[in-house]
């Protein structure tokens, strides 16, 4: 007899969470899994390297093309490793620097919609209309595509708090709604 997948009961995720069904698909699709058997630990903020390992995972794990790793912080045998590669290779990432990634600094909003932006082939965008979002920024076309595409609304009518750390749910919600 074939049965469905168990869903995972996380204790920290109730069912009227604005992120509950994010939760379920990105643990379904493999994309992450709960902090424990029990936990999901959806107010915790996630870092540069597991921001792109979920998007990697989402992709289907991809091998990377290239073996060349052009950033001293990230070294082979890390779980993030062919992710970061596979990041580069697709034009998601390039890094904090020419030689660095930054892998274990928190990911804000900004960075969180521009990888995602990136993941989606940079699509054109207009508009904007979030007064700490400036026009030249480099997240800017991401937070506008985020915010047309339903991905993400501002923390308010007139803000988007792009450095503001992104949390578990928060992330996991962004690219549930953009594969939507």
């Amino acid at each position: 007899i074939e049965t469905e997948p168990e869903t995972p009961e996380f204790t920290d995720v109730p069912t009227s969470a604005y992120y509950y069904d994010a939760v379920l698909w990105a643990v379904e699709n493999g994309v992450t899994e709960g902090t424990s058997a029990t936990t999901f630990s959806p107010d915790m903020s996630c870092t540069r390297a597991q921001m792109v390992t979920f998007l990697w995972r989402a992709a289907g794990s991809p091998e990377p093309v290239t073996t060349t790793n052009p950033f001293t912080d990230v070294n082979s045998g890390v779980y993030y490793y062919d992710a970061v590669l596979w990041a580069v290779e697709q034009g998601i990432t390039s890094g904090t620097s020419a030689t660095t990634f930054a892998p274990d600094a928190t990911c804000t909003r900004a960075q969180t919609v521009t990888f995602l932006y990136r993941a989606a082939g940079s699509p054109a965008v207009s508009g904007g209309s979030f007064s700490d979002v400036s026009a030249d920024a480099y997240y800017a076309d991401a937070v506008a595509w985020a915010v047309s595409e339903g991905v993400t609304v501002g923390t308010s009518d007139t803000t988007f708090s792009p450095d503001m750390n992104c949390t578990r749910a928060q992330i996991v919600t962004f690219m549930y709604r953009a594969a939507q």
